[in-house]
């Protein structure tokens, strides 16, 4: 079986400890986690962890079956990139004077359909949203200009297919 880039996404109460032996998960098989976002999801007091790794199909299914014997998962699923719709967001901190005195990095800015944040005396701040790639592509233009700070979130989705997660996770907690 050959690697591919999973999405494992998993619905669980929110407790202290759970991320923890949710990547201890990870770690006994020596699985790099590759993203990794939690947030509320849309059921009240249900959070939703999205887990990005590169394995087989095999191991995935091992994990998530793992994943689903912890107390607080209420349930879990994974998805290749084909089934889902997934985003990642970026930051760029970048001196101020290059925005008025480097006509190119407008051009950057506007070409790559980023935003500007905000903008002080000493730095201004980009932000841009869509796919690693498109992250990346404007970290590379950036980067000969300086970049002063950057951070990149994890991956954030939601699968093409209809998911009556509501409905499963109900029947789940009765």
């Amino acid at each position: 079986m050959e690697n591919k880039t999973f999405t494992i996404s998993v619905y669980s109460e929110n407790n202290v400890g759970l991320l923890n032996r949710i990547s201890g998960i990870f770690l006994k098989r020596h699985i790099n986690i590759l993203s990794l976002n939690v947030s509320e999801s849309e059921i009240e007091h249900i959070s939703r962890f999205i887990i990005v790794v590169d394995t087989t199909e095999k191991w995935v299914q091992n994990i998530v079956g793992q994943i689903e014997k912890q107390i607080e998962v209420v349930k879990a699923f994974y998805h290749v990139d084909e089934e889902t719709i997934f985003l990642e967001s970026a930051i760029f901190k970048i001196e101020s004077s290059l925005l008025f005195d480097e006509r190119q990095i407008q051009n950057i800015i506007k070409e790559s359909h980023s935003e500007i944040v905000t903008v002080s005396r000493d730095f201004f701040v980009i932000s841009k949203s869509g796919k690693r790639s498109e992250i990346e592509e404007l970290y590379k233009k950036l980067k000969p200009f300086g970049i002063m700070q950057f951070v990149r979130s994890g991956r954030i989705s939601v699968s093409k297919e209809k998911m009556e997660i509501s409905s499963l996770l109900l029947e789940e907690l009765k």
